[in-house]
Order: structure tokens, then sequence, then C-alpha cells
């Protein structure tokens, strides 16, 4: 295979200077606000987006160093393939959260329940379809048990 390559859209800006002890999923951020700025180049991109209340932020975790295939995610003590974990070390360091649009103001997304890290480069932003993308009575596998954990547990360093 051959490297692929992504260009940042832009930034995200939030109260996370340090990977430790942030929330792990938008769920446990509630009420933590934060910024997409965007490039200028792209603010056209966000003609009619202001009719979502919720969107999907992909970015690259740009704080992680490398990867392992097994790894004790933050809601487990037992060890699992990255690939059924959200684990920020991964081959490719993508993440994703579906955060609440507050508003958008010029080539600026003013959003709530952030839970990124400031600095982080954005790859590329969806509008969240509850019809295209909620799926409430699929399976989650391990995290069933502890998906609810979610909501107070907090990053521990393990992952930078």
């Amino acid at each position: 295979m051959t490297g692929i390559t992504f260009t940042p859209i832009g930034t995200v800006r939030s109260p996370f200077r340090d990977p430790r002890d942030m929330p792990i999923q938008p769920v446990g951020a509630r009420g933590v606000r934060g910024t997409v700025e965007l490039d200028p180049a792209y603010a056209a991109g966000l003609k009619d987006l202001t009719g979502f209340s919720r969107i999907i932020v992909l970015y690259h975790f740009h704080r992680s160093e490398g990867y392992a295939l097994e790894v004790v995610p933050f809601l487990d003590t037992t060890p699992h393939g990255v690939f059924a974990t959200r684990a920020p070390r991964r081959p490719n360091a993508i993440g994703l959260s579906v955060l609440r649009l507050a508003a958008v103001e010029g080539a600026t997304l003013h959003l709530d329940d952030v839970d990124i890290l400031d600095g982080t480069p954005v790859l590329d932003i969806k509008p969240y379809v509850p019809a295209f993308d909620a799926y409430p009575d699929e399976r989650s596998g391990w995290l069933a048990s502890t998906s609810d954990d979610a909501r107070t547990r907090r990053s521990d360093g393990r992952f930078c």
C-alpha cells in the first residue's frame, strides 16, 4: 500500500491543554465549550451547516505516538484489539467526536460537549443525521457493561 496524506482544514480550540484528566468521550464533556477554527479557504463549505444540531468532527490525534494492536482502554482493565476500542494510539491516529453545534460565525464553529485536545488538527466535518447515524438497538460488544462510565471517566495519560 502507498501512504496517504491529509491536509488539515482547521484546528480545535478547547480548554484541554494536556491529554491527562480530560473527558474520554463527548458524553463526559457535557457543557464544555470549544471551537473549530476552519481555514478561511474552506468557509464556503459551511453553507447550510447551521440547520444541524450536531456535527461529526474527524481529527488527527496529533499528540499520540506509535500504536499497539492490543490496548487496555480507559473503560476496562482487560486488553482488547485496538479496532474494538476508541483508543487514540492507532495505526492511523484518527479520532471522531459527535459534537453539539451551537453556532457558525464566519469560519468558526462554536461547539458544546467538546472532548478534544486544544490545537488538534481537523481533517473533516460532516453533519450528524439521526436517520443515518443512530442505531440504538445495535450491540456494543465489551462496552455494553461499561459505556455509562464514559460520563465520568477521565483520561490518565496512558496513550500520551
